[in-house]
């Protein structure tokens, strides 16, 4: 999921329709599985990487070394964006919700709160875009399973966090709903990148980093000063192995799981994400995270059930129609 993990922007399924596979293979589950294995280990990556590096600088190496790979590339494969009127002003809101702010929010917020934690919090991601969706487009409006799906996710989030947390808003509560806003980022940029749908998809993403690079760039020379820093071995691995495989390498693969498979069976990498960020946390940092956590984990999950398996308002009014035609034939 997005900074940790989630890509910044979707690719456009309906040109690539053509070339799903009617079953998915053993193959596809398993690089889909190997992908969530990658996307929910970056919590842990990103725990060990903000230890001596800031989330400013993190933010910015992460961008950079990701921008420098996926150009080379698209330039490979030959691709370039086809421009087109307005499309900077949407590059530059899907680089600023789909990278620079939620990698910034995600690593800000690990620095005091465990990575097992930001995994569950990050859960929402799916959940916050059917609220984004609602409030942005005309088509995708909520339905009743859907309130109750979102509903579920924020209750986990609260769960999780704490009710009388929330009301004291201290400074790892801030953290926590630093990366609630990058969930809500992820979200929001769901809808952005729709319309940034027909370009080809290394090309887009090589552009979205490095836009987010040159917003990022300022902030964290003026914060962070890097060339003051003194970063551990360990941190430097970790920035390195987050830009390559975790940012560059995985954006990759998502578009090829999406182009042989479809969006809706890529999808299932929500349930997983999560899941394995706990897993991470707790076999391999020693964290935590108490009964509390669990039962979030599982609340927001049923959330994203719920919100996936539930009938659309457009497939719902479609059924709808043949039936109140029966009744008029009749």
């Amino acid at each position: 999921m997005g900074g940790a993990p989630l890509l910044a922007t979707q690719p456009d399924t309906t040109a690539d329709m053509s070339d799903v596979q009617q079953q998915p293979g053993l193959l596809d589950y398993a690089v889909l599985l190997g992908l969530a294995a990658l996307w929910g280990s970056s919590f842990l990556v990103i725990k060990f990487a903000v230890e001596t590096i800031p989330a400013a600088t993190l933010t910015l190496s992460r961008l950079v070394g990701a921008a420098v790979l996926l150009f080379a590339t698209a330039a490979l494969f030959r691709q370039r964006l086809v421009w087109r009127k307005n499309l900077w002003v949407w590059l530059l809101l899907a680089a600023f919700f789909g990278n620079a702010l939620p990698f910034m929010l995600i690593a800000w917020g690990q620095e005091r709160i465990e990575s097992g934690v930001s995994a569950i919090i990050m859960a929402i991601m799916p959940l916050s875009t059917l609220v984004m969706a609602h409030i942005f487009t005309r088509d995708e409006k909520l339905s009743v399973p859907k309130v109750i799906a979102v509903a579920l996710g924020f209750a986990g989030v609260v769960i999780l966090i704490g009710p009388g947390k929330l009301a004291t808003l201290g400074n790892e509560t801030w953290r926590q709903l630093a990366v609630a806003g990058a969930a809500m980022c992820y979200g929001l940029n769901a809808v952005i990148s729709k319309q940034l749908s027909g370009q080809p998809s290394q090309a887009l993403v090589a552009w979205l980093m490095a836009i987010s690079t040159v917003m990022m760039a300022p902030i964290a020379l003026s914060w962070d000063q890097p060339w003051q820093l003194d970063p551990s071995t360990r941190s430097l691995i970790a920035a390195a192995t987050l830009s390559i495989f975790h940012t560059a390498l995985a954006s990759l693969v998502l578009f090829w799981i999406i182009k042989r498979q479809g969006a809706t069976f890529f999808s299932q990498v929500n349930f997983l994400i999560p899941l394995i960020g706990v897993f991470y946390g707790v076999a391999l940092l020693g964290e935590d995270l108490g009964s509390g956590a669990f039962i979030a984990l599982a609340v927001i999950l049923l959330g994203i059930a719920i919100a996936r398996y539930a009938p659309s308002g457009r497939a719902a009014k479609a059924d709808q129609q043949p039936k109140a035609q029966e009744k008029m034939s009749a």
